[in-house]
């Protein structure tokens, strides 16, 4: 639905005319921490945008045989095979997992 200007003719709506109301009678209440709380949801996407900027795209040689095991383990798992690989590189970079080398 557009969210269009309403004419200075048209009535006005029950939320309109409660609000209305309530300036009227000093019932409004502005929420005090509201700049509290939109300074730390800005945050929180400016974090999440940052994290986002951090993704590096690589590019790798693997074994035919091994990526169609791979692709195959991620079918099994329900998930993209790139977020497959990405998971457990994190998951090795990040000291969870180890290989035998």
């Amino acid at each position: 639905m557009k969210n269009r200007k309403k004419s200075i003719h048209e009535p006005l709506d029950h939320y309109e005319k409660e609000l209305i109301n309530d300036l009227e009678n000093n019932e409004f209440v502005e929420v005090p921490v509201q700049e509290q709380d939109m300074k730390k949801y800005r945050d929180y996407a400016k974090y999440t945008l940052d994290k986002l900027k951090k993704d590096k795209r690589i590019t790798i040689r693997v074994g035919i045989d091994d990526l169609e095991s791979i692709q195959n383990k991620a079918i099994e798992s329900g998930i993209p095979y790139q977020t497959l690989i990405s998971s457990i590189l994190r998951k090795f970079a990040r000291g969870k997992i180890s290989i035998g080398v």
